[in-house]
C-alpha cells in the first residue's frame, strides 16, 4: 500500500488530493462516516463527460482509502462506489482512468462487503471487457494492475457465490486470459498465470464446465515456454550472483513465470481430480449434444493435454531449468504435477510410469531430495518427492510379472515401506552404498532402497554402479541373517532380481554368500512366488551348482510354464492330425525368445541339459510337451557338443531311455497311452547328436564296454520291440546305431555286431522295412509304405553290419532277404524319380555286398531272370550269381549314368560302388571285368567327363574313376591325349589349389602313369616326375578328419567315413 500512496501522491493533481484529504478530515470530526458527502461528491464526478474529473476522482477515492481503508472502504461500497468504478471501465480507455480504477477495486476487495454485497459479480463483465482492452496498450503497467485486481476478486470470492454461471463468462475471462499469458512482457504474463490458477478452483467453473476453455489456457501457457531464457551452465557459471541481485534479468523473469506457470498447472491437475470425483462434472451432462460428438470439451480431453503437455514441454523446461541450480519451489510443484498424472489418466500411466524411470527420474527425485531436504530442510519439497517416488514405484510394481496369489500382499507391503520410510531417506546416491552397509540402525529404510533399486534397473536406469549393487545386496542378505530377521517378500524378490540382473559384471560369489542366498531362497515356502520371468534368472541360478540343485528345476519349471500360459492351446484333447499340424506350424515359425534364451542357457551351462531331460521324463503332459519342443530346437541346430557335455549326457540318456521303456513295457510298445508324453524319440534323437558330436579320440570308441554298450544295448531292443509306424521313434533308433557301427573303429564292434546280429527282433524290423517298401511291394498304398528317411537308414544299417560281420566273422543267427534284381532295376531304370539319398543309401548297400562277393551270411540276397537270365545258368552267370553277366553290365551302366550326377555324395558313393563293382568281377569273372570296362559307354562316359571343365575333371571322385579304368593294362579306354588333358588342368590351376583327397588320388594317377610307362615321351615323364615331387609325401590326415564327420541330411545322418574314396 506504501508503493501505491507514493504513486497517488507523486501524481500531477496532488494538491487537489492534498485539499480533499483536508475537508475529509474536518468533515470526520463533524458527522458520522455513515452520512458524510464525499462518495455522493466522488460519483457524481464519476458521471461527468470529463475525462479528467473521473480520474481526479478515482485518485481521490484511491487517496482516501489508502490513508483510512478500514473507516471508508465500507460507507464507500455502501455508496455503490465499486459499481460506478466498473461502470468506468466498461466505457473509457484512457490509461490513467483505467489505472485509477483498478487500484481503487484493488483497495475496496479487501472489505469482506465487497463480495456479500456482489460487487464482483456485477463488475465482472466490465474488469473483463477493460482487461482485454488494456492488454493492447503499450503501457504495461495498466494490464499488469488490471489482472492483480481480476486474481484478488478471483481468489477473495466466496465459493457460494459463482461468479460465472453461465458458461459464455467464463469462455471470456478465458480468453482475456490466453491473450495475457501470450503477451510478450514476461511480467504480464507471469501475472496472467497466477490469474488462471486462481481462475481453476472447482467454485469458478460453469455449468457445464468449459474443458475445451481450461485446454486451450494449458495450451498457450505451455506454448509460451519456447521464449523463456533458461540459464545456460555458463551464465550460472560466470553471472549467478549478479543474476540473483537484479530483478529485471531475463533469466530471474523466466524463472518467475516458470513458478508461477507450475503453480498453475498443479491447480488445473487438482481441478481435474475434482471433477473426476465428481459424477455430474466428470458427465458433463449439461453440455449441448453438438459438443459431446467432438469429445474436445470433455475432461478426458483435459487430462490428456495435461499428460501430453508435461511428457513433452513441462518436463523437459523444468529439468533443463534446474539442471545446474534447483529450485525449491520450482521443484516442489513440479513433483505435485508428475504425482497428479497418476491419478487423471490410470490407462496411460503404465507407459508414462515406464518412461519415467527409464529417463532417471528415480535419480532426479532422489538426488533432489538428497541435495535440498537433508536436515529438515524444504519439508514441503521432500514430501512432494516422496509422493512422486511412492506412486511412480507402485504404478510400476502393479504391472510387473507378480505372481497372481502374492500380487496384492507385495503391493500393500512396498506401499507401507514407502509411506513411511521415504520421508526420512534424504540421502544423495552416493551415500546409498553406506547406508545399505550399515549393520546398525533399522532395515526399512534399506528395504525401500533395494525396492527402488529393482524398480529403476528394470526400466533400464542403473541407479549404482552393477559390482556396488551386487556386493551391497549380498552384503544386506548375510546382515539380515545374522541379527535373526526375515526379509519381507517383496525384497527379497527384488533383492534376487538385483543379483541376477547384476551378476555379469560382479566378481563369482563365495560358499558363505552362496549358503546365505540358498537359505534366505529358502525361507520363502513357495519360490514361485519369488519368481520373475527374466534369463538373467535362469544364468543367476545355473551359474551355482550350489543353487542349481536346488532351485534350477523350478526356474526352468517356471520359465517354461510361463510361456506356456501366454501360448495356451485348446482344452480338448487333440487328434493326433493336429497335433502334427501344429508341429509343423511350429516348424515353420521363427524361434521364440524365450526358447532362445534357453539355448543360450544350455551353450553357456550343459548341465541344463540333464535337468530338462529329467523333466521330460517326469513331468506332466503339458509341461513335458514343451520341454520337448525346446529339445527338439536344440537338435534342429545341429550344434557340435563338446567330449564332457557328451559324457555327462550319456548316464543321463541311459537312465531316462531305462525310465521310457519301463513305463512302455508296462503299456505295451504297441499301445498308445496318453498318460504322459512320449518321450522316446526325443531320447534317442538327443543320443545321435551326441554320438556324433564325440571325437574319435572319445574313450567309448576305444571299447564298446559300459555306457555306451548298454546305450547300444537298449536302444537296439527298443528298435526290435517298436511297432513299425512308429517312425518318430524307429528312426533315430536305427539312426543310433548305425552311428555307432560306423563311427568305431572295426576292431573295437566285435561286441556291437555280435550283439545286435543276434537281435532277432532288430532283423524282423529291418526286414519288415525292406518288405514293405514300395520298390518292394509296389501294389502297397504310400501311406503302408515306410518314410523315405527309414528306409535310407535301414539300408546304411545294413551296409554297416554286412562289413563288420565280415570282418569279425561273426555269427549271423537271422538273414534278411533282400532283392537284388529289385535294386539293379531301379538304379537302371528309375533313377531320376528317386530320392537322391535313397540312391546313396542303395549304392552304399550294394558296395558292402559286393565287397563280401555278394555272399554275406547277413543278407539273402534273391535274383531273377532279369540278371542271371534263364536256367540252366551258364558259366558266367554262375560265376557272377547272384548278380550274373547280365546284371554286372545293367549295373556298370547304372552306374556310369550316376557319374554325370553333380551330387556330392552320389558322385562318390557311385566311383566307390563302381570300384567294389570292378574287383567283384576281377576276383570272380576277368573277362567279364575287361568286358565291361571295355564296353563303348566307358569311353563315351570319359569323354564327357573330359569336356565338363576343368573342376569337375579334378574332383578326387573323377580321378578316381580315371585310376580304375587304367587298372586293367589291355583296355583302350583311355589314351594319351586324355591324360595328357587331365595333366594340363592340375598345371592350370595348382597343384596347391587342389584339396587333399584330390592331391591323393592325383597321386595314385600319377604314380601308375609313371609305373606303366603311358606317357612314352621325355617330356610327358618329367612332367609327371615333377608333379609327384610337388605333390610330396602322402597325408593321411585328410582321411582321418573325415573319418568322424556325420553330415545331416534331413534326418537321415551320413557318416562320411563311409564315402571316403
Amino acid at each position: 500500500m506504501n508503493s501505491l500512496s507514493c504513486q497517488v501522491m507523486c501524481d500531477e493533481n496532488e494538491d487537489i488530493l492534498a485539499n480533499n484529504s483536508q475537508s475529509l478530515s474536518q468533515n470526520q470530526d463533524q458527522q458520522p462516516p455513515d452520512h458524510c458527502l464525499l462518495p455522493l461528491i466522488l460519483k457524481k464526478l464519476l458521471l461527468s463527460g470529463d475525462e479528467n474529473l473521473q480520474v481526479t476522482s478515482a485518485k481521490c477515492i484511491a487517496s482516501v482509502l489508502v490513508h483510512s481503508p478500514s473507516q471508508y472502504s465500507a460507507p464507500f461500497i455502501n455508496a455503490d462506489i465499486p459499481e460506478f468504478l466498473f461502470d468506468r471501465l466498461a466505457c473509457s480507455s484512457n490509461e490513467v482512468l483505467l489505472w485509477s480504477a483498478y487500484s481503487c477495486l484493488l483497495l475496496l476487495t479487501e472489505e469482506p462487503l465487497f463480495f456479500s454485497q456482489c460487487h464482483s459479480v456485477y463488475g465482472m463483465e466490465s474488469l473483463v471487457r477493460s482487461l482485454k482492452e488494456s492488454l493492447q496498450l503499450t503501457n504495461l503497467e495498466v494490464p499488469k494492475q488490471g489482472l492483480l485486481l481480476l486474481r484478488e476478486i478471483l481468489e477473495r470470492q466466496p465459493a457460494t457465490v459463482r461468479l460465472f454461471p453461465s458458461a459464455p463468462g467464463f469462455v471470456a475471462v478465458s480468453e482475456v486470459l490466453v491473450v495475457g499469458v501470450s503477451s510478450t512482457c514476461l511480467l504480464v504474463a507471469t501475472q496472467a498465470a497466477s490469474v488462471t490458477s486462481a481462475l481453476f478452483r472447482l467454485d469458478h467453473q460453469s455449468r457445464p464446465v468449459q474443458y475445451e476453455a481450461m485446454i486451450k489456457l494449458i495450451e498457450a501457457i505451455t506454448n509460451r515456454f519456447v521464449s523463456l531464457t533458461l540459464p545456460s551452465p555458463a551464465h550460472l557459471r560466470s553471472s549467478g550472483r549478479m543474476k540473483r541481485s537484479d530483478p529485471s534479468s531475463q533469466a530471474l523473469r523466466s524463472e518467475g513465470f516458470l513458478l508461477q506457470a507450475l503453480v498453475c498447472f498443479q491447480s488445473a491437475c487438482r481441478l481435474a481430480e475434482e471433477c473426476a470425483s465428481d459424477p455430474v462434472l466428470k458427465e458433463n451432462m449439461f453440455t449441448a449434444p453438438y459438443k459431446h460428438s467432438g469429445a474436445q470439451d470433455s475432461l478426458e480431453s483435459l487430462c490428456q493435454c495435461l499428460l501430453r503437455c508435461c511428457d513433452a514441454v513441462w518436463i523437459p523446461t523444468v529439468i533443463r531449468m534446474c539442471e545446474r541450480a534447483p529450485s525449491a519451489p520450482i521443484l516442489q510443484n513440479f513433483y505435485s504435477i508428475l504425482s497428479s498424472q497418476f491419478t487423471l489418466l490410470p490407462s496411460l500411466m503404465a507407459a508414462f510410469a515406464n518412461k519415467l524411470a527409464s529417463s532417471g527420474f528415480y535419480k532426479l527425485a532422489v538426488e533432489h531430495k538428497g541435495l535440498l531436504c537433508a536436515g529438515n530442510r524444504n519439508p514441503n519439497l521432500n514430501a512432494s518427492c516422496c509422493g512422486f517416488l511412492q506412486k511412480l514405484s507402485m504404478c510400476l510394481l502393479s504391472q510387473s510379472d507378480l505372481p497372481s496369489g502374492s500380487h496384492q500382499h507385495d503391493l500393500k507391503e512396498v506401499e507401507n515401506l514407502l509411506l513411511h520410510n521415504l520421508p526420512s531417506l534424504c540421502y544423495r546416491l552416493s551415500e546409498w552404498p553406506s547406508v545399505l552397509c550399515e549393520y546398525q540402525g533399522p532395515q526399512a529404510p534399506k528395504y525401500c532402497l533395494v525396492i527402488m533399486l529393482r524398480l529403476a534397473l528394470q526400466q533400464g536406469d542403473r541407479l549404482l554402479p552393477d559390482q556396488i549393487v551386487f556386493s551391497n545386496v549380498v552384503w544386506l542378505l548375510r546382515s539380515v541373517q545374522e541379527q535373526g530377521c526375515v526379509l519381507p517378500h517383496s525384497v527379497l524378490r527384488s533383492a534376487l532380481y538385483l543379483l541376477a540382473v547384476t551378476q555379469d559384471k560382479s566378481p563369482s560369489l563365495d560358499g558363505a554368500s552362496l549358503n546365505c542366498i540358498s537359505k534366505a531362497l529358502s525361507s520363502c515356502q513357495s519360490f514361485s512366488s519369488l519368481y520373475f520371468h527374466h534369463p538373467a534368472l535362469i544364468h543367476f541360478m545355473c551359474r551355482y551348482p550350489e543353487l542349481a540343485e536346488k532351485f534350477a528345476a523350478l526356474v526352468l519349471e517356471l520359465w517354461l510354464t510361463k510361456e506356456q500360459d501366454t501360448n495356451t492351446g485348446p482344452t480338448r484333447a487333440d487328434t493326433q492330425e493336429e497335433k502334427e499340424s501344429r508341429a509343423d506350424e511350429r516348424s515353420d515359425q521363427k524361434t521364440d525368445t524365450e526358447t532362445m534364451e534357453l539355448l543360450s542357457v544350455m551353450e553357456k551351462y550343459p548341465a541344463v541339459i540333464l535337468t530338462l531331460l529329467d523333466m521330460v521324463c517326469t513331468r506332466e503332459a503339458p509341461l513335458a510337451e514343451r520341454v520337448l519342443g525346446v529339445l527338439e530346437v536344440l537338435l534342429g541346430g545341429q550344434r557340435d557338443y563338446n567330449i564332457n557335455l557328451c559324457t555327462n549326457l550319456r548316464p543321463a540318456l541311459l537312465q531316462a531311455l531305462q525310465r521310457v521303456s519301463v513305463v512302455n513295457t508296462d503299456h505295451g510298445f504297441e499301445e498308445e497311452y496318453s498318460a504322459q508324453v512320449n518321450s522316446l524319440p526325443l531320447v534317442l534323437k538327443l543320443l545321435c547328436v551326441t554320438q556324433a558330436s564325440d571325437p574319435p579320440s572319445s574313450p567309448h570308441y576305444s571299447n564298446m564296454e559300459g555306457v555306451h554298450f548298454k546305450l547300444l544295448y537298449h536302444v537296439s531292443n527298443i528298435a526290435g520291440r517298436l511297432k513299425p509306424t512308429k517312425t518318430e521313434s524307429l528312426l533315430p533308433a536305427i539312426s543310433y546305431l548305425y552311428c555307432c557301427l560306423s563311427l568305431s573303429p572295426a576292431h573295437c564292434t566285435d561286441r556291437a555286431v555280435s550283439m545286435l546280429l543276434s537281435n532277432s527282433g532288430l532283423m524282423d524290423q529291418l526286414q519288415t522295412v525292406f518288405s514293405s517298401s514300395s520298390f518292394s511291394a509296389p501294389s502297397l498304398s504310400p501311406s503302408a509304405c515306410p518314410p523315405l528317411a527309414l528306409l535310407c537308414c535301414c539300408h546304411l544299417l545294413l551296409s554297416s553290419l554286412i562289413t563288420l560281420q565280415r570282418v569279425h566273422s561273426t555269427q549271423v543267427h537271422k538273414s534278411i532277404t533282400w532283392s537284388l534284381d529289385t535294386a539293379v532295376q531301379r538304379l537302371l531304370t528309375q533313377k531320376r524319380n528317386t530320392d537322391s539319398l535313397l540312391l546313396i543309401s542303395y549304392l552304399r548297400l550294394l558296395q558292402a555286398l559286393l565287397d563280401t562277393d555278394l555272399a554275406s551270411e547277413v543278407v539273402c540276397l534273391t535274383s531273377g531272370p532279369g540278371l542271371v537270365g534263364l536256367r540252366p545258368l551258364g558259366i558266367e552267370d554262375g560265376a557272377l550269381y547272384p548278380l550274373g553277366s547280365r546284371g554286372a553290365q545293367c549295373l556298370s551302366i547304372a552306374l556310369s549314368g550316376l557319374l554325370l550326377q553333380k551330387h556330392e555324395l552320389l558322385l562318390r558313393a557311385s566311383v566307390n560302388c563302381l570300384s567294389s563293382l570292378l574287383g567283384f568281377l576281377q576276383r570272380k569273372s576277368p573277362a567279364t571285368a575287361k568286358h565291361v570296362v571295355c564296353q563303348p559307354w566307358s569311353r563315351f562316359l570319359l569323354h564327357s567327363l573330359l569336356s565338363s571343365g576343368k573342376s569337375c575333371l579334378l574332383h578326387p571322385a573323377i580321378l578316381r574313376f580315371i585310376i580304375l579304368l587304367l587298372q586293367d593294362s589291355g583296355t583302350p579306354v583311355l589314351r594319351e591325349p586324355d591324360l595328357l588333358q587331365v595333366m594340363e588342368a592340375v598345371e592350370r590351376r595348382g597343384v596347391k589349389e587342389l584339396s587333399k583327397e584330390a592331391e591323393q588320388a592325383l597321386r595314385l594317377l600319377l604314380t601308375q602313369i609313371q609305373s606303366r610307362d603311358l606317357l612314352p615321351r621325355e617330356e610327358h615323364k618329367q612332367k609327371v616326375k615333377n608333379m609327384i615331387e610337388e605333390l610330396g609325401e602322402p597325408d593321411q590326415s585328410c582321411r582321418r578328419s573325415q573319418s568322424h564327420n556325420v553330415l545331416h541330411v534331413g534326418d537321415v545322418p551320413l557318416c562320411l567315413s563311409d564315402f571316403v574314396l
